[in-house]
């Protein structure tokens, strides 16, 4: 039988740190050295929401003065003394003893603890409030309305009735803390990310995964409108028995190079990766905009030996990769989904790219991305 595991308020406290913060849950577990499933636990309660910061009174007895009564009463010194000690009123040390198990039973953590709990005044939510606004609110969900679409239209159709309006934070803030009880737990199905926790804003631009990973959002201006050559995008395609295929597209001409991959083990993807590159003039090597897989964790490497800056998109962001992704889709013409892509060898594959970078292009003015690149070339 498993034991559940008990976690201190101040684990709690750095489980919400780091996970604001960005961190994995699995990485939260390793700092605190407490089961994954716990960390999960607390996070999953709160539907991935983080408590807002508490500001106790200042007149509350604080963690360090009970840790001080424990121990005085652990060496048997008297109340007086001890509130002497933590510059506190007799009666105020007397009370807190008293409502706490008394000198045989009293413990700091477990105090302070109570003393939060107590302090605890839960603020009614607006849905539970105005039964007609969350009638509306529940409706416009099952109709796979965003909250933030919600909101707006709340906004111009209410716009002289305040209590039919609501912020879309509160609206997915009571999906994902069920403890609210005002939307029904399935509504969150109706979702377009179907997620059951809500997403830290900055675990969503972080990865422990691929250590010293640089930002999408800090990629050079230059990058973005694409009048200079030698800016790439990368990604993987994945077939059957677990087979692949690096495709790499070029954002100013959509030139596409292709790799063939034994497996996708990030050894393997910066060596075939790096062959590409060097098979391009300098002027064609500037950065390569990648997804955020593990396959290419060992990026410095890679820079290193093609002194190529690897930028690396946001989780779930394919958009962030637009010409890549195109070509994906036109790569599954030739290579199916669900098909052994291991049966390509890299010839094919170069005959692939030659068809591909053959193809007129409406985004170049019907020319071609080999003539595209043949104009920057000379």
């Amino acid at each position: 039988m498993s034991r559940r595991t008990t976690l201190l308020e101040t684990d709690r406290a750095r489980i919400w740190e780091l996970r604001l913060a960005g961190e994995t849950l699995a990485g939260i577990s390793r700092e605190l050295g407490r089961p994954i499933s716990a960390v999960h636990g607390v996070i999953a309660r709160r539907g991935g929401v983080a408590p807002r910061p508490r500001c106790g009174s200042a007149r509350a007895l604080q963690d360090d003065q009970r840790e001080a009564i424990s121990r005085g009463l652990s060496d048997g010194i008297s109340l007086r003394a001890i509130a002497r000690q933590i510059e506190r009123p007799p009666s105020t040390v007397s009370r807190e003893v008293a409502r706490n198990g008394g000198r045989q039973s009293y413990r700091a953590l477990r105090a302070a603890q109570r003393a939060r709990d107590q302090a605890r005044r839960p603020k009614a939510c607006k849905l539970s409030k105005h039964p007609r606004l969350r009638i509306v609110v529940a409706d416009k969900l099952e109709q796979r309305w965003a909250p933030e679409q919600i909101a707006s239209w709340l906004k111009l159709e209410f716009a002289k009735d305040v209590e039919m309006q609501i912020s879309h934070e509160t609206i997915y803030r009571s999906l994902f803390i069920q403890a609210r009880g005002t939307l029904k737990k399935e509504l969150v199905s109706h979702l377009r990310t179907g997620r059951a926790m809500r997403q830290s804003k900055k675990a969503v631009r972080t990865s422990t995964a691929i250590p010293n990973a640089i930002s999408i959002r800090e990629r050079p201006a230059e990058v973005e409108d694409r009048a200079v050559p030698g800016h790439w995008e990368g990604d993987l395609i994945v077939g059957s028995n677990s087979s692949y295929i690096l495709t790499l597209v070029e954002r100013h001409t959509r030139y596409v190079m292709l790799g063939e991959l034994a497996n996708k083990e990030t050894d393997t993807v910066v060596r075939v990766l790096t062959r590409l590159i060097k098979r391009l003039p300098t002027e064609l090597r500037r950065s390569l905009t990648w997804d955020r897989g593990t396959e290419l964790a060992h990026h410095e490497k890679f820079t290193v030996n093609t002194n190529v800056q690897v930028y690396f998109c946001d989780p779930h962001s394919p958009w962030q990769r637009g010409s890549n992704e195109n070509t994906n889709g036109l790569l599954r013409q030739y290579f199916p989904k669900a098909t052994d892509l291991s049966i390509h060898s890299q010839a094919t594959l170069d005959k692939v790219a030659r068809q591909l970078n053959g193809r007129p292009r409406e985004t170049l003015d019907w020319r071609n991305p080999a003539q595209k690149l043949d104009q920057v070339l000379h």
